[in-house]
């Protein structure tokens, strides 16, 4: 009988969790039948989420779908959503709830403990991981079952409430000042099972806080008081925000392991589709405008008239265009890093120093916790993380592009934001959720829609479909939520946020 993904979510398939090259000692923890589970481990269970929650981000069909719809990957026939025809998100829907249920259980394992050092940080590191899931599920989808969820296996709510976002947001806010005040130095905590930060509480913190300053600034259009507030709150804060690329939140990846262990590029390369591994030509030819460093460590050169070039396929094209279309003469991503099972490991992100100082630059130029003239050191220090990163590993930025490509001189305050928001979309290749939540915020890059009109008559996406669960199984609920939308559950109805004038 099909179940609704909100309320029964028992802890799937407590299999191998990647637990840093040692399980052994966990071995009937892991093996342990769901149904049986008593009692389970925080950590086994932690490190899981970390896992999936970071890699759920990235990969074949985050990539061909949002991925596509901020023109980093070309997507495909194969794929209808990144030709803009509508279809629910059952599983981005399915994954994201079962995490959080899967947090609860954490936070029920540790009851009682909220208050004792052997508990209370570990409560306070599992609740800031659950506001970053449910930011980018409201970001997503908009209205959200939030406040009404399970949160007991002894008291199931097959039929939540889908609240409101602009009450979901002021809450999660709530929810983050909360955690950070527990949050403890010396206290117990994840040890190696935290895969972000291997139990560093003080890491958290400033995770916790920039994750409050994300959250601000993301409301910028649609509360500006808050979103003032909440800024200015975090770019002041004693718990400090990440400090450079050794903050960043990712989770290791491994390249001799089993696939589900890969970065999520690599594993979308050797098990994905062969159509579905294409750069889109606006992300290749930004690149190829800046004469950006990065361009050959990110995409593959092809071979044309006996010339190695780059050049990407055009997004949600016509039956007709992709009729004609020869797939050898476009680029993949990197067969020399993404797509290489012999280059080092690449991490998977879910926050970044990069991020981080984006954000901290949008702030200065509007005179939230910095000075105007702070945002051009704040927006190079981003890019300059950014270029460090694995898999470009680039230690400096070329001079040209320092003076061409980032110079501030003579620019606007909104030319200058351009320039900040265009660069945290390079950035944030691979991480989709992400890229589409700030390209509708921030307006940039200027996208152009793909020449397919699909189901929005030519138009980019603002959201995501509703699970076909919620629409069947909580449909009262799930009318509600639709009759407040503007156009309905449909990808051209836009979240309470997504304000831009």
């Amino acid at each position: 009988m099909k179940k609704s993904l909100l309320h029964i979510h028992i802890i799937t398939g407590l299999t191998l969790v990647m637990i840093m090259g040692s399980c052994t000692k966990d071995f009937e923890k892991i093996n342990t039948p769901p149904t049986s589970v008593v009692s389970v481990d925080p950590g086994l269970l932690f490190a899981r989420i970390l896992r999936d929650g970071t890699f759920q981000e990235s990969g074949e069909l985050p990539n061909t779908k949002m991925g596509s719809w901020v023109q980093h990957w070309a997507g495909g026939p194969v794929v209808p959503v990144s030709r803009y025809y509508e279809g629910p998100e059952d599983l981005i829907w399915a994954q994201h709830y079962t995490l959080l249920r899967n947090i609860i259980r954490i936070k029920e394992e540790l009851a009682g403990q909220e208050s004792d050092p052997a508990g209370r940080s570990k409560w306070a590191i599992a609740e800031l991981y659950e506001v970053y899931l449910y930011q980018r599920l409201t970001d997503l989808f908009g209205d959200i079952p939030f406040s009404e969820v399970t949160t007991s296996d002894a008291a199931i709510n097959r039929t939540p409430k889908f609240d409101k976002q602009e009450e979901i947001y002021p809450l999660l806010i709530q929810r983050v000042d909360a955690a950070l005040a527990k949050l403890t130095t010396g206290d117990q905590s994840y040890g190696t099972f935290d895969f972000f930060y291997n139990g560093s509480i003080d890491k958290w913190k400033k995770f916790g806080n920039s994750l409050k300053l994300k959250l601000g600034l993301r409301i910028r259009y649609a509360n500006p008081s808050l979103a003032q507030q909440t800024v200015q709150a975090a770019m002041t804060a004693s718990f400090g925000l990440l400090g450079g690329n050794a903050d960043n939140a990712a989770v290791p990846t491994y390249n001799n392991a089993q696939a589900e262990n890969y970065n999520p590029i690599l594993r979308q390369f050797v098990t994905g589709s062969t159509d579905l591994r294409y750069l889109a030509n606006t992300l290749v030819d930004k690149l190829k405008s800046y004469n950006d460093p990065r361009l050959p460590l990110l995409a593959q050169p092809v071979t044309i008239n006996g010339n190695q070039v780059y050049q990407g396929i055009g997004v949600a094209l016509t039956d007709n265009q992709l009729s004609q279309l020869i797939r050898a003469n476009y680029s993949t991503a990197s067969r020399n890093t993404y797509f290489s099972q012999t280059f080092a490991p690449i991490p998977s992100y879910a926050l970044t120093y990069s991020d981080i100082c984006f954000y901290k630059a949008e702030a200065a130029l509007l005179g939230w916790g910095a000075n105007n003239a702070d945002a051009y050191n704040f927006f190079y220090e981003g890019v300059k993380a950014a270029f460090a990163l694995a898999p470009y590993n680039l230690n400096t930025i070329p001079a040209e592009y320092v003076n061409s490509v980032l110079s501030f001189d003579g620019l606007s305050d909104a030319q200058k934001m351009e320039k900040i928001a265009t660069q945290k979309w390079i950035h944030l290749f691979g991480r989709n959720m992400e890229a589409f939540a700030e390209w509708r915020r921030t307006g940039y890059p200027v996208l152009t829609p793909g020449p397919n009109p699909g189901s929005t008559n030519g138009q980019i996406p603002r959201r995501g479909i509703y699970s076909s669960d919620e629409a069947q199984l909580n449909n009262a609920h799930y009318k509600e939520a639709v009759g407040r939308m503007q156009n309905g559950d449909s990808f051209l109805s836009r979240v309470w946020w997504d304000k831009k004038p």
